[in-house]
């Protein structure tokens, strides 16, 4: 035993220096060229077989695949082990056949002469069924298993990819987790590919085996009359059991081997142990066995059949049948007993076990749904880059806007045209459009020298003109002054545009919880003050929602909390409080509107136009209508027309109008002129000049 430990100790040290696969190579290669002894063919011999049932049972209790996933290179080692003893075997046959039938070894002899009785007819025969069993049922099934299996593996990696990127993005799985994942879709993947070649290993030995046997029957023949002058009679039965032999014990462990791989390649990827499932899925049914039973004991009391094993075997199956049934009844009513419970207790309620507040799913924050034709764009295995783009445009929204913004849990929706993708927002959708992820789009910026032939469109984020194009008139388009995009910035554009018009939407309660912790990093006595002593977190969240949706982040948490810490005694209106933050960050908010330039050019409201929108604010305050419609109607008219004025001359739209007008005023136009904006004049710093370049309702008296 200490020296078996001590062979087994230097083996296990050769295979780890990287020595044993040039080691094994050496042996297969000094087997073909030099000649054996039939000491060692029994040697070589009973290893084959042996190592046969060894892969044979790891295949049978590995719980997956996977756990076997050196098998094909196994199985190419083992078909070649046992083609070279096939040519070891052959030259010892052929050299010391006329000697007898133990000149290749006491394996081979006794396959010949124990196993098919001597008679080489009957051995030839066995042979051929053996033959026929392996290359026809076993390998051809095996092999076609295995193509369909790597086809299948490969078809469904960009959807499982999907799936694991998704998840990551909805924060389910960590990168480690999903990294695991990956890597395990890619082994599988790469085990199927290559037990889809390794059953080719499999036939083409089976075709060798028949071949070589052919051939050694046929030269032994040759040799035994012509060299050795041996009669016709004496050298058929001489050789043809050697040949035979040899052939079934290299069959037996070929047929062995085809088994094991046909086990393997037809495992599902459930980490249970085969023989459970078989039990389970074979042996569970009560019926099943009952009716076997019952035509197994009608066939056995037929007058003539061998009445006492279809008996036997009837009444075996009908007591395993009773066995399973008085089992699953008395499981049944295990389940459905109800747990002891005090005598006080109320009647345990069916309903809360049967659902629970686990099975309402909450909505995803931020969704984009694709149709099939557009996976490829976010499947990383197929080159897509849509899930690159979209972490860039969550990173850079949630460094201008000031908070994190969610993920976004990306799916694949059946129910939308195979080009089309939506997104929702709280489980609602709030924008949808259709691309082409075969071609690009160019878009019209608003002049162009000549027009683009293809699929004519609007660009889903600005509504421009645009048109689909082949990618290879990229430059043609550009040429004409066309600005062309891939689809994967399409769609990244038209998201960030959507996050960045509802981002006061994804600022809740959590998020301003996050922003006033990494604030009370820097100045925990402001926060400690504000949070809950001075405003609770309710009027906190309202204030920093409408900075939102008024476009201004709300990176400077600083300032926002000490504005908010200096009012709060006087107001808790988030409307004031409003007011009074965008003062604060005037400096801010111009900037963000005009550059760094001095001068601001501005459009006013006359001052009469004024006087009426004020008294017009006190009488909705107190009840009374507010502004006339005709009056709303031309304000609008000379503000659209005033902002369309300043957009052609390249400069921004900016209304300047008194502090108790803004929020009037910039409700009134955020929605019906999107690109004005509208500041009071105590938020304009004083190092800005500004240039009125319009003055709006002065016939409006």
């Amino acid at each position: 035993m200490a020296q078996f430990g001590g062979v087994l100790h230097t083996t296990r040290m050769v295979l780890a220096s990287g020595l044993g696969a040039p080691i094994i190579v050496l042996i297969l290669l000094s087997m073909v060229v030099l000649p054996l002894p039939p000491f060692l063919l029994d040697i070589f011999f009973t290893f084959n077989i042996a190592l046969s049932l060894i892969i044979l049972l790891v295949t049978v209790y590995a719980l997956r695949p996977l756990d076997f996933a050196v098998f094909p290179t196994v199985l190419l080692i083992a078909t070649l082990l046992r083609l070279a003893l096939n040519v070891a075997s052959t030259r010892v046959v052929l050299l010391e056949g006329h000697t007898g039938t133990g000149a290749a070894g006491q394996v081979i002899e006794s396959f010949g002469e124990f196993v098919v009785g001597g008679n080489y007819a009957v051995g030839l025969v066995v042979f051929i069924i053996l033959v026929i069993i392996n290359f026809a049922v076993v390998t051809k099934g095996a092999g076609r298993i295995s193509e369909v299996s790597a086809r299948f593996t490969l078809d469904a990696m960009p959807g499982k990819q999907m799936a694991i990127d998704a998840d990551l993005n909805a924060g389910l799985i960590d990168a480690d987790t999903a990294r695991t994942r990956r890597d395990e879709i890619a082994r599988e993947a790469d085990f199927y590919g290559s037990m889809d070649g390794a059953s080719k290993f499999v036939r083409g030995d089976a075709v060798a085996g028949i071949l070589i046997t052919i051939i050694n029957i046929i030269g032994g023949l040759t040799v035994g009359v012509a060299q050795h002058d041996m009669p016709f009679g004496d050298a058929a039965q001489v050789y043809t059991l050697l040949t035979i032999g040899d052939g079934l014990v290299a069959q037996i462990p070929s047929l062995v081997l085809s088994t094991a791989a046909g086990i393997i390649i037809t495992r599902v990827s459930a980490s249970r142990d085969m023989g459970e499932m078989v039990i389970a899925q074979v042996f569970s049914n009560p019926r099943v066995l009952t009716v076997t039973a019952g035509v197994l004991l009608l066939l056995g009391l037929i007058p003539g059949m061998p009445n006492l094993p279809f008996l036997l075997l009837a009444a075996a199956l009908g007591g395993g049948a009773w066995w399973l049934f008085r089992k699953q009844k008395a499981e049944a009513a295990a389940r459905a007993a109800p747990p002891p419970v005090a005598p006080a207790a109320a009647e345990p309620s069916t309903e809360l076990k049967e659902l629970t507040w686990d099975d309402v799913p909450l909505v995803d924050p931020v969704g984009l749904e694709v149709g099939y034709r557009l996976i490829p764009l976010v499947d990383k295995a197929q080159g897509g880059q849509l899930m690159a783009r979209i972490k860039g445009v969550r990173k850079k929204l949630s460094q201008e806007l000031g908070f994190l913004v969610p993920a976004v849990h990306i799916r694949d929706n059946l129910d939308l045209s195979p080009t089309a993708y939506r997104v929702t927002l709280l489980g609602v959708t709030v924008g949808e459009a259709e691309i082409f992820p075969d071609r690009e789009m160019a878009i019209n910026p608003g002049q162009v020298y000549g027009q683009l032939s293809g699929i004519k469109t609007t660009d889903p984020a600005f509504g421009l003109e645009a048109v689909w194009v082949e990618p290879g008139r990229r430059e043609e388009a550009q040429g004409l002054g066309y600005t062309v995009v891939d689809p994967n910035t399409v769609v990244a554009t038209h998201l960030s545009q959507l996050l960045q018009s509802h981002a006061h939407e994804l600022l809740g309660h959590e998020e301003v919880q996050h922003l006033l912790s990494q604030l009370a990093k820097a100045a925990p006595k402001l926060v400690e003050d504000l949070v809950p002593k001075l405003l609770p977190t309710s009027v906190v969240v309202k204030v920093l929602q409408n900075l939102l949706a008024e476009g201004i982040p709300i990176r400077d948490m600083r300032s926002i909390a000490e504005t908010l810490a200096e009012h709060a005694p006087r107001t808790q209106d988030a409307g004031i409080l409003t007011s009074a933050i965008r003062v604060a960050l005037g400096r801010m908010i111009v900037q963000k509107i005009n550059g760094l330039a001095n001068e601001l050019p501005v459009i006013t409201l006359a001052p009469e136009l004024e006087q009426i929108l004020l008294k017009s604010i006190r009488a909705s305050e107190e009840g009374g209508a507010g502004i006339e419609p005709g009056l709303a109607e031309r304000i609008h008219r000379g503000l659209a027309q005033s902002s369309q004025k300043q957009e052609m001359a390249g400069q921004p739209a900016v209304l300047l109008v008194s502090a108790p007008l803004r929020e009037l005023l910039a409700r009134f136009v955020r929605h019906t002129i999107p690109g004005m904006h509208v500041l009071a004049y105590n938020e304009v710093p004083d190092s800005k000049q500004l240039r009125i370049v319009a003055t709006v309702g002065n016939q409006a008296g």
